[in-house]
């Protein structure tokens, strides 16, 4: 945060400054995101952006500017405005203060005083400190323990927003949309803790400057890498190491990050499969690798190369049977951006985006091959800019362009000599394009406004072929388009309103009205983040979803800021929801002509504690909500609870700092049991037993509940001049080894022809009570 200390009356002159500059770290070079920057004792001011950069303008005179970011130590800077002129500022790291820890790093006051709703950023510090299942560190874990937001399940990475669907979550890495967050088949997430700097979430009025979902926005940046000297942290785990290196590249002006992670569990277990095992060559690991440089040329023009890559390889094997199943799957992501300053009072970022996901199911028995790719592949370009007309407005616009490339399913075979490739991969090409213009606009001390406007098209292009089926569905007839030629277009306004009333720093109300378009959809069967989920574009049958999201909060700090509430309410109107249709089963057809279609709403009020000072701190999350859907072809065109409709949602987080050595934790969850639909009748048919479905989603399944307990050791140096610290983690993933639901499914015993066939619902449960240790190093 930086606050301005006025030394001298302004002149009458209307003739006005721009001063503008960087406030970075002084041990690493890190962009120090959030600073604001003040009058003192006026509450006019404006933030750093994501590049740590700001921009404020004044009439001549002398002032001192107070550069002040919670853990660092505060700089004062005397400056003679005569003309426009570049402020930079370097600050330094507190020391650690055994008496008070602050785990937050914005302005004491920010909740109350922004245009905000719904807006939570994390640093990678924080998430460190609490438990972690096997002794992986994982941002989307922790934001799943804040309100509004829901788990996809146990242990599992993917998470639902104020009743939107997994699809629905924009989520960004160095501005790179990811479309499968998962490893492990969704128990770990992606993101590598070592190589994040940043994480925000974003589940309410969602600035005009992100668009394309409905729900959220999750926006993760990379460290840029340390500047001024080398630095080497890492980890050995439970089930995976990891290692990242970092440094200056020239002093000053360049450096890089690396970053990589590997699972070992195939490692473990290749000595209990020796090559005459049935199951010798079956396996699976996960590794994933960030990367990142930058090079400054001057502070008008800054570069940015950052990219990632990630796999899943599963692998099975039984000899026995002649049976082997491939199954990898990953995301690459390649991002290249330019800062450029234009002049003291605008800064623009330009982008070029590169991303791919793909997964693959390669199966072999007795000479027969069947193989299943999916995908989606995007080429992105972006241009922001960020114009500080004066300290009451903050103006952004901009645009960006999209060229999609969807596989949705591409099936083919071979038996012997045979070779099955029929044609119907599908793929599918599409241009996806936005404008947008915001201002966060300070009428006064108490009304502050955020308000923009966004415009979103899409096309779907060929080469593409649409079929006329009948009831039955042979063809009947067929359109085709040629490469690059118009199918479909859609397009739509997508305002944005956030207005906020402060009557004092210790209370303010915030309202905030949107509208989202989105123009892809993930169709799954199952919880989110599973690798045979599909993306699908909006084509001339399958139309884009929009919403309308609606909510009111109130927010009110305690103590001197040391403690934060709000509540905030929210209505959600959903349209073009995108579902498989009842008794679908894959076959050989393009997937959208077994979707149906409906429309969904959500509601529910949000309750937020947070403690932000002391040796406790931490938060408790409450969400009561209502999530629902409603199809003409689904459910008998009834209204139905969505697969991940939760009534309650509780999450207790706390963090205490005993001392230097010792830093202990623990997280609380106590969930509503997830909606699932099961047969409520079984009788038999000439012999074959025949099941009769409820309700969708008519059968809720027995609550969530959980406790981890986590401790931090930090071992006292033995000489002090050593550079290597290192800590150990224990965790203890469900301390009362809670038995939890994760699906239900019949079994039988017994024979109908003796007369004793009994059939029996049994409850499948992932994860006891897990110890794990962590060994962290840094140097």
């Amino acid at each position: 945060m930086v606050y301005i200390c006025l030394l001298a009356l302004p002149s009458l002159s209307q003739q006005r400054f721009a001063i503008s500059g960087y406030v970075r770290d002084s041990t690493t070079g890190e962009s120090l995101i959030g600073a604001s920057i003040g009058l003192k004792g006026s509450s006019r001011g404006v933030q750093t952006n994501t590049y740590g950069f700001y921009a404020i303008t004044l009439p001549p005179g002398a002032y001192t500017l107070v550069f002040t970011y919670i853990g660092y130590e505060q700089q004062e800077r005397t400056i003679q405005v005569k003309g426009s002129m570049g402020v930079n500022a370097l600050l330094v790291p507190k020391s650690f203060q055994a008496r008070e820890v602050v785990i937050t790093d914005r302005r004491k006051d920010q909740n109350v005083k922004n245009t905000d709703m719904g807006t939570i950023a994390l640093t990678t510090e924080q998430i460190k400190k609490l438990p972690a299942l096997m002794g992986e560190v994982d941002p989307l874990k922790t934001i799943q323990l804040l309100p509004g937001v829901q788990s996809a399940g146990e242990g599992n990475a993917g998470f639902y927003v104020r009743g939107g669907g997994p699809d629905q979550n924009l989520i960004l890495l160095d501005e790179a949309p990811v479309y499968n967050t998962g490893h492990l088949f969704g128990f770990f997430s992606i993101f590598n803790a070592d190589a994040i700097k940043d994480v925000t979430l974003i589940k309410g009025g969602m600035p005009a400057n992100y668009g394309g979902r409905l729900s959220s926005v999750l926006d993760v940046t990379m460290k840029d890498g340390n500047n001024q000297h080398f630095q080497m942290e890492g980890g050995i785990g439970a089930i995976a190491s990891r290692l990242s290196l970092q440094g200056p590249i020239q002093k000053d002006r360049s450096s890089y990050m690396i970053s990589g992670r590997r699972t070992y569990v195939d490692i473990l277990a290749r000595p209990f499969m020796n090559d005459n095992s049935s199951f010798s060559g079956s396996g699976y690991y996960f590794y994933d690798l960030n990367a990142k440089a930058n090079y400054r040329f001057s502070d008008k023009d800054r570069i940015y190369l950052s990219g990632y890559l990630g796999r899943d390889v599963f692998r099975y094997r039984n000899k026995e049977r002649s049976f082997e199943v491939h199954i990898p799957w990953g995301n690459n992501t390649a991002t290249l951006r330019w800062n450029h300053v234009f002049s003291k009072k605008l800064f623009a970022n330009t982008s070029l985006i590169y991303n791919d996901y793909n997964f693959m199911f390669d199966a072999a028995q007795q000479g027969v091959n069947i193989r299943l790719n999916s995908g989606i592949r995007d080429l992105n370009g972006k241009l922001d800019f960020d114009y500080y007309l004066n300290f009451k407005h903050h103006l952004k616009f901009g645009g960006n362009y999209i060229y999609h490339t969807f596989i949705p399913s591409s099936v083919s075979g071979r038996q012997d000599t045979t070779v099955f490739q029929p044609d119907n991969a599908f793929r599918k090409y599409a241009h996806e394009a936005a404008l947008y213009v915001q201002d966060d606009w300070e009428i006064s001390d108490q009304w502050k406004v955020n308000i923009g406007i966004r415009y979103s098209g899409f096309r779907q292009i060929g080469p593409y072929t649409r079929y006329t089926r009948d009831r039955e569905g042979n063809k009947l007839d067929s359109v085709v388009y040629g490469r690059g030629a118009n199918v479909r277009s859609y397009g739509g306004w997508e305002p944005r309103i956030m207005l906020r009333y402060a009557w004092n720093d210790q209370n303010s109300i915030k309202a905030a009205v949107s509208r989202n378009n989105q123009f892809i959809h993930l169709v799954t069967n199952a919880g989110s983040t599973l690798p045979t989920d599909i993306w699908v574009p909006s084509t001339y049958r399958v139309k884009p979803q929009f919403s309308w999201q609606y909510a009111l909060g109130y927010f009110r700090n305690f103590n001197d800021n040391a403690w934060e509430t709000s509540v905030e309410a929210y209505y959600k109107d959903m349209q073009n929801q995108v579902e498989y249709r009842e008794g679908y089963t894959p076959s050989l057809t393009d997937p959208e002509e077994d979707f149906v279609f409906g429309k969904g709403y959500a509601y529910g009020a949000e309750f937020f504690v947070h403690k932000i000072k002391g040796k406790l701190t931490g938060w408790i999350g409450y969400t009561l909500a209502w999530t629902w859907r409603q199809f003409p072809a689904l459910n008998g065109g009834k209204r139905f609870p969505a697969k991940y409709d939760r009534r309650h949602d509780l999450s207790v987080v706390a963090t205490y700092e005993h001392n230097k050595r010792w830093t202990f934790s623990g997280v609380f969850i106590f969930g509503s049991g997830n909606t699932s639909t099961l047969p409520e009748k079984f009788y038999f048919v000439e012999g074959v037993l025949v099941q009769e479905y409820g309700d969708v989603n008519g059968y809720r399944m027995a609550p969530y509940h959980r406790l981890d307990l986590s401790a931090i050791y930090t071992p006292k140096k033995k000489k002090p001049e050593r550079r290597l610290t290192s800590t150990w983690a224990f965790s203890i993933y469900n301390a009362y080894s809670r038995m939890n639901p994760y699906f239900i499914y019949f079994d039988q015993m017994g024979n109908v022809l003796n007369g004793n066939l009994e059939i029996k619902a049994r409850q499948v449960s992932l994860f006891p009570i897990i110890p794990s240790v962590t060994w962290n190093f840094k140097f």
